[in-house]
């Protein structure tokens, strides 16, 4: 199984592609060196197959290389960096960190 994320910035959502199908996206907005991730989802025909983990940690990654501040209003992304705390964590805008984590 091939799998692609693409940032279809038409569309402002990253795409999980599986062998040329499109798998699942994660909505985004972009505003001032900020981006926030509003909705994720995978095809129910592909959940369990890691796709989701793939596109979220492919977005903070891109995030990441253009200096991005993130805003994970999307629960899939919340849960995602509250699980890799040390991976992405300090991508996260700082008033949004301790409710990411769960300490506040």
């Amino acid at each position: 199984m091939s799998v692609e994320v693409r940032d279809n910035r038409d569309a402002e959502r990253y795409e999980v592609w599986t062998d040329g199908q499109l798998a699942g996206f994660a909505q985004y907005r972009l505003h001032k060196g900020r981006i926030t991730f509003t909705h994720t989802e995978i095809d129910p025909e592909h959940e369990g197959a890691g796709l989701g983990s793939r596109l979220v940690r492919a977005a903070l990654d891109d995030a990441r290389g253009r200096a991005l501040a993130v805003l994970p209003v999307c629960p899939f992304f919340a849960d995602y960096i509250r699980r890799h705390p040390e991976d992405y964590l300090d991508l996260v805008v700082p008033s949004m960190r301790a409710r990411v984590t769960g300490d506040g």
